[in-house]
Formats: C-alpha cells, structure tokens, sequence
C-alpha cells in the first residue's frame, strides 16, 4: 500500500513504515495537485500535519482512499465527519506533541512577562538607556495565576510545568471532574497536585493574571475570547494561543492591545495561515512563531512513531 506523507514524516516512522512492508512517498505535493497525484500514483493513504488539507473535494476525487492521518492534535483541516460516512480511516496522534506545546507556551510567557520579543527587535536601532528604562516593569511568574482555557493533554501538561514554575493554576473545561497533575522534580522524583476545572471562564476572567488557550477550533466557527471576554479580564493580561486560530477574534484583540486592556500576547497561529495579517505580525504587543508547537525533535518523532503504529495494527499484513 502507498502512503503520501504530504507533510512529511520522521525518519523512524518511516522506517517503521517501509519495514511493515508499505511505500513512504514524502516528495511534496501541492494543494490544488493533490487529489490528482493521489489518483494518477495509487495512494491510498494521506498522512498530512496542519499545511495540506483534506476536504470534502479530495474525498470525493479519491474512492480508493483508505485512510487520512493527521500527525498532531487538530483536525480541522480534515473533513473528519464526511471521510468516515465514506468508510475511511481517520486518524490522529493527540498524545505525541503535548509537552513540546506545552514547553513552547512556558517560554513565550516567560517571554512575555520580561518583553524579550520587543526587546530584541529594539535593541539593534534603539537607545540603550532608553530601552532600559522601557523595559523596566516586567514581572516574575512565581506568584501568579495562570488560568488554561481548554484542560486536555496539552492543558494539563502546561499545568505541569506552571506549577514547577509556582503559579497558581486555574483550569477551565467543559467537565469539572478532577484531575491529577503530576509535577516532575529532578530526574526520578514527582509530586502530584489536584485540579478541579471549573467550567464557567466568565467566573474566574478577573483574576488571570496570564491565559493559556488549548481548544480546538469552535464547530460554530465562533471565537472563544472576543471583545466581551477581554473586558472582563485583568488589565495588562498576558495571553498566549497555541491552539487554533479562529479561538480569539483578532479584530478584537488588536482593538483590547490598543486600548492597554491586553498587556501582550504571544501568537503561535493564526486565522489565516500560512499568510497571517501583517498587523498582527508588526503589532509590538504581540510575540509571533510560525506554528511551531509541535516542531522538537522529540515531538516529530513520536508522532511518526504513532502514525506507523496506528496504521500497522489496522492495515499492517
């Protein structure tokens, strides 16, 4: 069977792949030639990650398409619900990437609170005195409460690490049921701290001190934090998203950084990628990355590792 990486895959998934006796074809292909390709070369698996898409056209273009694999969390950028009424495997690896997100997000607080992003940009045109004394009011995060939006494997593994760093978190979900952080000290020691979402944002928005955002993309297409919810929180927030695009409604956001309402943010994706707006990028509240949650080392291999797995145990002879 032939499997399209489209979006590329790790060496040790590949050769997982190639030793259960499947062909790997990685040579990228682009969007518009995809079902094409899919047809003309008798692929019948497409493992992609969040630039190619699958929708409802490349499904109905392609009949021997057996399985679409995701290689990450998300999935909006695959007709999930359809591809299945048409009896195709749809497959994703929600586990691999959680810490490397999590670590990702760290650092951009951590960036945040002490305005590196800006200062960087700075620093090789601007006074250096002046910058100083700019740059004077930053803030530790030992202390304050963090409040994660979205309480899955990524939440909970970001609680991990804010807990390590002596925040206060607050969770919210959809389920109240709780949870048990493990908090790793050292190599070989742990210690565990009970959560308990809560489920109501609106309830606890005035006492974040930072905001992390970890949910998929709203069925509805409506954002998840919008001009309503930024008026209800703290004055000098820091946010982070590296969720979804589409969860915070970017007009408004600009309009909240402008007013002061929102102290900065940090901004791993966005509406309209891969071609975010300039404004967004220029904003100097806001820290900006290539949607690059995922991309360690050790997250793309075990997303590999996954998929190979996953599609051996279903498909393997």
């Amino acid at each position: 069977m032939k499997i399209l990486a489209n979006d590329g895959i790790s060496s040790k998934g590949k050769e997982l792949l190639i030793a259960a006796g499947f062909t790997v074809i990685t040579d990228k292909v682009e969007q518009d030639q995809l079902a094409k390709t899919v047809n003309e070369q008798g692929i019948e698996m497409i493992l992609v990650r969040s630039a190619t898409t699958v929708r409802k056209e490349v499904i109905d273009a392609c009949p021997h398409l057996k399985l679409i694999g995701r290689g990450g969390v998300g999935m909006d950028n695959i007709d999930v619900a359809y591809a299945r009424e048409k009896g195709i495997t749809v497959i994703n690896t929600p586990a691999s990437s959680s810490q490397s997100v999590a670590e990702l997000v760290m650092g951009q607080l951590f960036s945040l609170a002490r305005f590196l992003n800006d200062s960087y940009k700075n620093m090789a045109t601007g006074d250096f005195s002046t910058l100083k004394k700019k740059y004077a009011k930053g803030m530790e995060l030992r202390g304050k409460t963090i409040g994660i939006i979205g309480f899955g494997r990524i939440g909970q593994s970001l609680a991990s690490y804010a807990l390590g760093a002596g925040m206060k978190v607050i969770a919210v979900d959809t389920s109240s049921n709780s949870v048990t952080i493990s908090v790793p000290v050292g190599i070989d020691q742990k210690v565990e701290k009970i959560i308990i979402p809560v489920t109501d944002l609106n309830e606890v928005l005035n006492e974040l001190d930072f905001i992390s955002i970890h949910v998929p993309k709203q069925a509805n297409g409506s954002a998840v934090l919008r001009a309503e919810e930024f008026s209800k929180m703290k004055k000098g927030v820091l946010i982070v998203n590296a969720s979804r695009g589409g969860v915070i409604d970017e007009n408004d956001l600009l309009v909240a950084l402008d007013e002061g309402k929102i102290g900065g943010i940090a901004l791993d994706v966005y509406e309209n990628e891969p071609n975010p707006r300039k404004d967004l990028l220029n904003h100097p509240k806001i820290a900006c990355t290539p949607h690059i949650g995922a991309a360690t080392l050790e997250a793309q291999d075990r997303i590999g590792e996954e998929l190979a797995q996953l599609i051996i145990g279903q498909f393997g002879k």
